[in-house]
């Protein structure tokens, strides 16, 4: 298992969809927190996460309670990404088997679990006058800060053009 990614109430399904396909490329575990702003048959998420949803490791549940009783082994583990933190991912040692949990679009996580993790906030630095970025951004950038540090895990480092040939022959 590389990452878990945790969505906390999410509201917009082609979001939801692009970090299911970022999880699948990943080899990393979604986790859903409801409730959901849509139905996981939405065609909007399918259409978001392509052919990939069905390769998808993904979990339901219905509150963070519950996915805190399911996930033992996330204390200690357990990162928030909000814009309230005050410091950033890149100040993290991320592990393989890390918890990285994001809040719903419209308002993220709330206050009153940030301040039961504290120590475990993180936040992904922007202008000033900025609310916040894309839900699939934010995911896609603390993840892949996550794969880097742990030398990417046993991804794919290395491509190779399809109908030509790299001049330096590798």
């Amino acid at each position: 298992m590389a990452f878990h990614i945790v969505l906390l109430e999410p509201e917009i399904p082609a979001n939801t969809g692009n970090i299911g396909r970022s999880c699948v490329c990943t080899g990393s575990r979604l986790h859903l927190i409801g409730p959901l702003g849509f139905e996981v048959s939405d065609k909007m998420l399918k259409r978001a996460g392509l052919d990939y949803w069905k390769d998808l490791d993904v979990q339901i549940y219905d509150s963070f309670e519950e996915f805190l009783r399911c996930n033992p082994d996330c204390q200690g583990r357990l990162y928030m990404a909000t814009t309230k933190a005050e410091r950033t991912y890149a100040d993290v040692r991320f592990r393989d088997g890390d918890y990285i949990m994001f809040g719903k679009e419209s308002a993220g996580i709330p206050e009153e679990i940030l301040v039961q993790y504290e120590p475990w906030c993180i936040r992904i630095p922007m202008a000033q006058d900025c609310r916040s970025l894309n839900l699939s951004n934010s995911a896609s950038i603390v993840l892949y800060e996550a794969l880097r540090q742990n030398d990417f895990l046993q991804l794919e480092q290395k491509g190779a053009l399809h109908r030509l040939a790299w001049h330096n022959g590798d």
